[in-house]
Order: structure tokens, then sequence, then C-alpha cells
């Protein structure tokens, strides 16, 4: 199996299941990763070291993971009791590698030759990076009050020239297929896309890119959304897409019809995920398509 180079741009869980329905396909997967979680156990060890968030990347890292790795399983437990409790014990690891690597992409790197990842893992910043909305209820701060608030109308990545890794840009350029979500739409997707390295090469990249839209509305963050209201605020925000690929049997309206919108069946036994054996197949298909 060799495949189309894969680009996957968003934040931890959604991202973690578009690689492994990456993985059916291809062999060459890049994850292009937020940095901007504030809350739980990365957002613990941001204010406590300084770092840019660390939940996600290990989320991405552990879905490239071999099956049955018994570090990746490691990798996701979290204490219990102690001083420790709710960390998580790869955040602690990749905060330990960030202080004797000195930077977080090879940070990110040293994880995945522990791992024998099967892929590659970026941030969409090398450094921390912070959120802020504007709604119809004024500014808010941070990943975790944005995800809790009102209505979003634009979603801003602070600092504002905060730099996106080299590797991050040049995986955009040179791929054969980009795939932007699943995730919550503000907080993960778009917080991961509006970095303005990603987005610059999101519009330059002769790939093609593809939107996976989730499965229902996310309250509060993106309550009485549809797919076209998905589609909106991609373009609001300058992120352009190729093609929206989305199941609306959970319940999530279409709005406005898009000749960009395809349907394909995404859901499996577990109706709260994309199943990723019928996404890695609709993703594959819109690439065949494509050619």
């Amino acid at each position: 199996m060799k495949g189309p180079k894969v680009v996957a741009i968003g934040g931890g869980h959604g991202t973690a299941v578009t690689l492994r329905a990456v993985r059916h396909y291809s062999d060459a997967v890049t994850a292009v990763v937020s940095v901007a979680d504030d809350g739980g156990s990365s957002g613990r060890l941001r204010e406590l070291l300084g770092i840019p968030a660390l939940g996600d990347l290990r989320k991405c890292l552990v879905a490239l993971a071999p099956e049955g790795s018994v570090l990746a399983e490691t990798m996701e437990h979290r204490y219990q009791a102690g001083e420790l409790a709710g960390h998580a014990v790869g955040n602690l690891l990749l905060a330990g590698l960030l202080e004797v690597e000195g930077n977080l992409v090879g940070c990110v790197q040293a994880a995945a030759d522990l791992l024998g990842a099967q892929g590659t893992v970026l941030p969409a910043s090398v450094v921390p990076t912070h959120l802020m909305a504007k709604g119809l209820d004024g500014t808010t701060h941070g990943q975790v009050a944005i995800s809790e608030g009102g209505v979003i109308d634009e979603l801003i990545v602070l600092p504002e020239l905060a730099p996106a890794p080299r590797e991050a840009v040049e995986a955009i350029r040179d791929a054969d297929q980009i795939i932007i979500g699943p995730g919550s739409l503000y907080t993960s997707v778009l917080a991961a896309a509006v970095v303005p390295d990603i987005r610059k090469a999101l519009v330059t990249t002769k790939a093609q890119r593809i939107y996976v839209c989730n499965l229902r509305p996310q309250i509060p963050e993106t309550q009485g959304y549809s797919v076209s209201d998905h589609l909106s605020a991609l373009e609001r925000h300058g992120v352009r897409v190729d093609v929206v690929l989305c199941d609306n049997t959970e319940g999530l309206a279409l709005g406005v019809p898009s000749p960009l919108v395809t349907m394909a069946p995404l859901v499996g036994s577990n109706t709260l995920v994309h199943e990723p054996g019928k996404l890695a197949q609709a993703l594959l298909t819109c690439w065949k398509q494509n050619q």
C-alpha cells in the first residue's frame, strides 16, 4: 500500500479518527494539530510549564501507533489519585521530551519514534496559542470558555502571527489530499486551520481539500448549525474546501444546498463518532473521483 500523500488538520479526537481512517488507504499521512487547548491535563501543564497544549498531539500520536501497542495504551492512561490525578501519562512524557529536545517538533518526533508511529504528527504552531472568539455576546477568551459560550462569528488565534512549523507548511504544499475535521468546528478544527501559515498554505495547495462534517451539532458550540452553516463558517475564516463530506442520519440538517456536499454512510455501531472504515472508503472514493 502506498496511496496519496494525506494531511489531516484539526484537534484531538476528530483528527485521531481521521488518521485511523487514512491508514486504511495510505502510508503517507501527516497530522497538523492544534495546540490551543487550555482545559484538563493540557491546560494544567500549560499553566505550570508555559508550554503549548500537548493532549491533542498525544491523541494523534496514539492513533498512528501500531495495533496493540502497550506504549500507546500507557500514554492514554490517566492517573486517578494524588497530585498527578487527571494527567495522561503521554502528556507528561511529551512535556519531558520537550524539555530535553528544546523544541516542539523534535519532541513530538521523538515520541513518534518511541511509539513506532506510522505517520507524522506536527503542531499547527510552534509556540503556545490562545483562542479568542468574537460573537453576539462580545469577546470570549480561551478554548474551554469558547466551547461553552454563545454564538461565534469569528475565531482568532493569538498571537496573531503564531508561526507554524516549516514541516507543516511543506506537508500541506506537497499533499495530494487534505482532510479538515471532523471535530469541534471552532475550538479544534479552525483552531488549527486559521493559524496564518496554515491558512495560507491551504489557499495555495493543489491538493484536494475535504471537510468532514460532524455527525450532529455540538452543543453549545455549534448548536443549531446545519452543514451549510459549517461551510459558511469555514469560508468566513478564509478556509476554502473542494468537498464537504457528511452523513446526516444522526440529525444534522443540510441547510442551503451546495454542490460541494457529498453524502456518504459514515456512522458505525457507535453513533457518536465516525466509523474509520466507512470514513476511509468515502475519502478514498473522493480521491479516486478527483483523478
